[in-house]
């Protein structure tokens, strides 16, 4: 019994140093270098994606104010409907 339990620890620390070894080199993996038919990997000066870099504001609204309001006045009649029928279902 003592046998099994010392093989089965053995193979646990070995398992657990080959994922640290192996843990160890995932970066480097990536920066290796490619193939000559491979395209090149274009690294980016800075790193940050370009977050301030807003797309040009809309010439005409999205949803014209006409639409708008009829949208509005069915999401109300709706909540209305719902509010019928959770009150009769409450009753």
């Amino acid at each position: 019994m003592p046998i099994d339990r010392k093989n089965r620890g053995l193979a646990a620390a070995v398992l657990l140093a080959s994922l640290l070894a192996l843990g160890g080199c995932s970066s480097t993996i990536a920066d290796m270098a490619m193939p000559a038919d491979a395209p090149a990997r274009q690294k980016d000066a800075n790193g940050y994606l370009p977050v301030h870099d807003l797309p040009p504001d809309r010439a005409d609204p999205t949803i014209k104010p006409a639409d708008q309001a009829k949208i509005e006045q069915e999401l109300i009649a709706a909540r209305a409907r719902q509010a019928s029928t959770a009150a009769q279902a409450g009753k």
